[in-house]
C-alpha cells in the first residue's frame, strides 16, 4: 500500500471577486502553515474516495475528475479532513488532488486544475507550489497573473454562517479589479490587510450576510483588518506575528463564530 500523502488547504481569500463588470472571476488564495489533508490509498475494484468524518465523494463528480484526467487506477481514497467541506478552506479540490496523487504518473498542475473544474465548476490553486502568488481565475483552472508573496502574518480563524459549497454558475462577485492592481505592487502588511478587509466588505454588502460580526471584531480587537471565504463561512482577522490580544478566542466565541483557532501564514 502507497505511503500517505498530504496536500496543502487555503483559508479563504485575501482577495476575489470579478475583474471589471464583467471579467472573469478571479481570487488571490490564502495559504496557511499547518492544516493538510492527509490522503491513503488501497487498491480496489472501483474508483472511490471517503472522508473519514464527513462520508463518500459524489461518485458522478469523481468519475468526471477521472475521466477528464484519463482515467485513475481502481482503489479507494481515504482522506482525513482539518476542516468540515464547504465552508471555504479548499477540502474540495485538496480532497481530489488526494485521489489523483495516487494515479501513478506524474500529472501536470494546470491539468488538474481543469480537471477539477471538470468535475464541479471550480478549482482552487492548490495543486501548485506557491498558490498565493497566483492570481486566479478559479472557474476557468488558468493563471491571470503572478503575484508578489503573501505577508507573513498571525490570525485569529473561526467560520460564520451554515457551509455553502461553491455553485459553479454563480459570479455576482463586487468588482476588485482595483484592489488586485494594488496588492501586485509590493507592500508591508498592513496595506494587504486592508486590501483584504475592503474585499470582504464589498462582499459582505453585496451578498451578505449582512449580521456578520467579522468587521466589528477586527475593530474592537485592534487587528490589521480581516477576510473571509467570499463564497463560504471561514473568516479570520489578520495580526502582525505575535501580536494576538490575549483572550481575543472568547471574543470570537461569543460573537457567534465556531472552531475558533490559530494559524499563521509564511511569506512564500
Amino acid at each position: 500500500m502507497p505511503r500517505p500523502i498530504s496536500v496543502p488547504c487555503h483559508f479563504g481569500e485575501w482577495i476575489q471577486g470579478r475583474l471589471g463588470q464583467v471579467g472573469p472571476l478571479a481570487l488571490i488564495t490564502l495559504t496557511p502553515a499547518g492544516p493538510r489533508v492527509i490522503a491513503r490509498w488501497r487498491a480496489g475494484v472501483r474508483l472511490a474516495c471517503q472522508s473519514m468524518t464527513h462520508g463518500p465523494m459524489d461518485p458522478a463528480l469523481l468519475a468526471r475528475f477521472a475521466r477528464a484526467l484519463g482515467g485513475l487506477p481502481p482503489g479507494r481514497t481515504l482522506l482525513r479532513l482539518p476542516y468540515p467541506p464547504g465552508l471555504g478552506t479548499g477540502m474540495s479540490t485538496a480532497g481530489l488532488l488526494g485521489v489523483a496523487a495516487f494515479a501513478g504518473r506524474a500529472l501536470a498542475p494546470l491539468a488538474l486544475a481543469r480537471a477539477c473544474v471538470a468535475a464541479e465548476g471550480g478549482s482552487d490553486p492548490l495543486m501548485f507550489a506557491q498558490p498565493s502568488r497566483l492570481l486566479w481565475a478559479s472557474r476557468q483552472g488558468r493563471i491571470l497573473a503572478r503575484l508578489p508573496p503573501q505577508p507573513h502574518a498571525h490570525l485569529l480563524a473561526g467560520f460564520w454562517g451554515p457551509a455553502r459549497p461553491t455553485q459553479a454558475g454563480d459570479l455576482a462577485y463586487a468588482d476588485v479589479s482595483d484592489l488586485v492592481e494594488r496588492w501586485q505592487a509590493a507592500a508591508p502588511l498592513a496595506t494587504r490587510a486592508a486590501l483584504a478587509s475592503e474585499s470582504a466588505a464589498r462582499c459582505v454588502a453585496l451578498r451578505g450576510p449582512s449580521e456578520d460580526p467579522t468587521e466589528r471584531l477586527a475593530q474592537d480587537l485592534g487587528a490589521l483588518g480581516w477576510m473571509m471565504s467570499h463564497s463560504g463561512a471561514a473568516r479570520a482577522l489578520i495580526f502582525a506575528p505575535g501580536a494576538l490580544p490575549r483572550h481575543s478566542m472568547a471574543a470570537l466565541r461569543e460573537a457567534g463564530l465556531r472552531g475558533v483557532h490559530h494559524l499563521a501564514t509564511l511569506g512564500d
